[in-house]
């Protein structure tokens, strides 16, 4: 897709727009895409991933001093005091904008799972025969919070809330170089265990567990190509989420406002270099007015501007109903638009309908979480939630009569696979029924 990219850009284009053999080739490329290619790393982060599996705090206090901001001596957990301290040192303007994101974020939570002891159940699905299902949530989450080129507080809230709403009694945070606002908010939440630990040396401590840091059940929150690469490796270990790549973001608009459209794409392009950013429209003047409006607005951006002159594209398209298909092939992370062509939306990790949804809301402040599938893997699941915190747990309850009712079916599904052992299960039962 970069070759591609790269063979009809200029520097002095912010994004280029593209019709015809240039558009077919994008689209299949993108529709073809993977994961983010973690080739590059992996050899390291199997080295960082066995020595920490190896060493333990050792290895962990070594990476975590040269790396993550580590004192000498500094303990890996940050007392609960400090965590109060930064709270009680944030602006109160601040404060009031972490509780109003932290509300409507709880909110949304709990409006997916109002209870989660409402979604048991058991039901007669024979005479005598029951099948149900308990929910569990997970004992232990590890929580990882980027805390690189910026600060994440933003983060902490999406992946601690849900798991508390879930019921997760364990909950472990860990960031590199841990903000003020990171510290404040997991405060605010109540959080206990913060380690100031980052990379894929975190991912390791909280796969495997080492003699400061627990470990856990499960492990969410985006991250750097060593992140990823880290939860990939472990996944077999400790179970994670997806693997969450550079930032994605689609926008369908006949007639929108330009300034609106290319704020957007900017917001979400400053996220990273490697961002991938499409505007897909039927109307060419809205189409070179948006160009000017991301090169009026990349000037002083420039992750932005890389970021679009690599990975952004106008695609003009012969209809609305074609602008939609394209973002279902592509399955886009963030998609905007509008709230008219909502039924016909396949394949996006979040939708935001009509101009004055901004992407940017979804990352911070109106309740849905913002730790979305990329990489084209929106074609088989949605963001975080709740129900990435919870087990469910099949449940069967037979009586006497019941068995009588299933028993020769059984029995003759069991010979049917040569297990003599699973008829006579059933077999000794009706003889007792």
């Amino acid at each position: 897709m970069r070759k591609v990219m790269r063979n009809r850009m200029t520097r002095n284009d912010a994004m280029r727009i593209l019709e015809g053999d240039a558009q077919a080739h994008l689209v299949t490329a993108l529709a073809e895409r993977g994961a983010t290619d973690l080739a590059e790393v992996e050899p390291e982060v199997h080295r960082i991933v066995r020595n920490v599996r190896s060493n333990g705090d050792r290895a962990v206090r070594r990476y975590a001093t040269r790396w993550d901001g580590l004192g000498k001596g500094e303990p890996l957990l940050v007392p609960e005091a400090d965590l109060q301290k930064a709270w009680e040192q944030t602006d109160p303007v601040l404060q009031d904008a972490i509780k109003q994101s932290a509300g409507n974020i709880r909110r949304y939570a709990e409006w997916q799972a109002p209870n989660v002891k409402e979604k048991e159940w058991l039901r007669e699905i024979q005479p005598g025969v029951f099948v149900g299902q308990l929910v569990r949530p997970l004992e232990s989450v590890g929580c990882y919070v980027p805390g690189g080129r910026y600060p994440l507080p933003s983060t902490l809230l999406m992946t601690v809330i849900p798991a508390q709403v879930a019921g997760v009694k364990q909950i472990r945070v860990a960031s590199p170089h841990p903000a003020q606002a990171t510290l404040a908010a997991a405060a605010f939440l109540g959080v206990r265990e913060f380690y100031r630990v980052g990379g894929a040396q975190a991912i390791a401590a909280l796969a495997y567990g080492t003699e400061e840091i627990p470990r856990v059940d499960k492990i969410v929150g985006p991250g750097n190509r060593y992140v990823t690469a880290a939860k990939k490796l472990v996944a077999f270990d400790c179970a994670i989420e997806f693997l969450a790549g550079p930032t994605e973001a689609a926008i369908i608009s006949a007639d929108g406002d330009p300034a609106c459209i290319a704020s957007d794409l900017v917001a979400q392009a400053e996220h990273d270099p490697n961002a991938l950013c499409i505007f897909i429209t039927t109307a060419r003047a809205l189409a070179k007015r948006v160009q000017k409006e991301v090169q009026k607005r990349t000037r002083a951006n420039p992750i932005a501007a890389q970021s679009l002159s690599r990975r952004g594209a106008i695609l003009l398209v012969a209809s609305l109903d074609q602008a939609v298909e394209i973002s279902n092939r592509i399955a886009p992370e963030h998609l905007t638009l509008p709230a008219a062509l909502t039924p016909a939306v396949q394949h996006a990790g979040a939708v935001f309908l009509d101009e004055f949804t901004p992407q940017a809301a979804g990352d911070y402040i109106s309740g849905p979480n913002h730790v979305l599938p990329t990489g084209g893997m929106a074609r088989v699941r949605g963001g975080l939630s709740v129900f990435d915190f919870v087990r469910v747990i099949a449940c069967q309850q037979v009586s006497r009569a019941g068995i009588c009712q299933i028993a020769p079916s059984g029995i003759t599904l069991a010979n049917a696979e040569g297990l003599k052992g699973h008829a006579e299960a059933f077999r000794v039962r009706c003889s007792h029924a």
